[in-house]
């Protein structure tokens, strides 16, 4: 691979080929990026439902237990 690459100029090695391969991954790139993004977004999402769901039934029980029936 590095005998291709030899005799080419610079701008074939750092301009055109990257380019090319963008146009010819560029979707599947971008799916991949979606979706890992997607997944951090869902986790975080997740995460701060169930931290708030804890922080209710704590202030729940606590407001609950301390009266005297």
């Amino acid at each position: 691979m590095r005998e291709i690459f030899t005799g080419l100029p610079w701008w074939v090695k750092w301009i055109a080929v990257p380019v090319i391969a963008l146009v010819v991954f560029g979707g599947l790139i971008a799916s991949v990026v979606g979706f890992v993004i997607g997944l951090l977004f869902k986790a975080l999402l997740f995460v701060a439902l169930v931290g708030g769901l804890i922080y209710v039934v704590r202030k729940f029980t606590a407001s609950s237990s301390s009266r005297d029936w």
